[in-house]
């Protein structure tokens, strides 16, 4: 479409002009949604629950908030001493959609657990305690891109060994959203290895609410990922952590029911407290809250309403091995 062509164009202010016109030009890209075979009115949503593998109660929550809720994924926390566990019932049930929550740092108080590739390999990940580093910014300000790379691999490996699926790949706290030299070795072992990996190219409504800085700068990699056959995100939600727990399942049938047509995923945390669960973490309430929204039956009950399509980071990918979409 040609706007220039039309003559009532020609009398608008300049700054008017160059907003339609970038207003329409962005209208007309298709969604990363329809791209990946759905109708261009279709809201996709994946319900995804992070830090599995971190604690007898993650692994509760999640298996819970898949098998009974509305879940459709997770992600997994190599370096975390519950892992084991998960790996067991992952053998029973291989058809799980299961990523890696790539974690490259610690924040717990008096639980915490160091690098899969050991302190002698990564030195710049590892705090004064021998643990990973507690905050982004330890990392940041410490880690090279190599020790980086070399700790993705290392929970690849260790995934691999423990026969752990791999649907996708994201980041614990999203450091590896921090730099783009770490995104890089993120995307790098991910388009190497073909596995998705969290990347967010399309409206991106919350992204850029919740993310500015990082979206704006990785947006580069958006083409590459998809160009090497790896399906991309139109939207992520990560707010539901700072939700009120009285309120979580009221805000996830409000946020759902304002959702943009394309492919979103939600964040959550669900587990279901064990005794010990609040000496872990001080978030025990808000992460059984989560549970406790994802199991709601007025949340199913919306979905199906609204025809909201449940997805999992494994379809995404066999959608993008089928499409011809570049």
């Amino acid at each position: 479409m040609n706007l220039t062509s039309r003559p009532w164009i020609h009398g608008l202010p300049a700054l008017l002009l160059a907003a339609i016109l970038s207003a329409t030009l962005h209208a007309a890209e298709p969604s990363y949604g329809v791209r990946l075979g759905w109708r261009p009115d279709q809201v996709v949503v994946i319900l995804h629950v992070d830090d599995v593998g971190m604690s007898r109660s993650s692994n509760l929550g999640a298996i819970e908030a898949v098998e009974k809720g509305v879940a459709t994924s997770w992600a997994v926390m190599m370096p975390c001493p519950w892992v084991p566990e998960i790996a067991a019932y992952l053998r029973k049930h291989p058809q799980t959609d299961s990523g890696l929550h790539l974690a490259l740092t610690s924040e717990w108080a008096p639980y915490r657990w160091g690098p899969v590739a050991g302190k002698s390999q990564v030195p710049g990940l590892v705090d004064p305690e021998g643990c990973l580093w507690r905050s982004v910014a330890g990392v940041v300000a410490k880690a090279s891109p190599d020790e980086i790379e070399r700790e993705i691999r290392a929970q690849v490996d260790r995934a691999e060994t423990l026969g752990i699926p791999m649907t996708h790949l994201d980041s614990h706290m999203g450091t590896l959203f921090a730099r783009p030299d770490f995104f890089e070795r993120f995307a790098k072992v991910g388009i190497e290895k073909n596995i998705p990996v969290l990347a967010v190219g399309g409206h991106a409504t919350y992204t850029k609410l919740e993310n500015p800085e990082a979206t704006g700068k990785l947006q580069v990699w958006v083409p590459k990922l998809w160009n090497a056959g790896l399906p991309v995100l139109d939207d992520l939600h990560t707010g539901s952590y700072g939700w009120k727990p009285s309120e979580k399942t009221d805000r996830l049938i409000a946020l759902l029911k304002e959702l943009k047509p394309g492919v979103t995923e939600i964040l959550f945390h669900a587990s279901r407290p064990t005794e010990d669960f609040p000496v872990i973490t001080g978030s025990s309430e808000s992460r059984f809250a989560d549970l406790k929204a994802l199991t709601d039956p007025k949340v199913r009950e919306l979905i199906q309403e609204r025809g909201i399509v449940l997805t999992t980071w494994k379809e995404l990918h066999q959608r993008r091995k089928a499409s011809r979409s570049l």
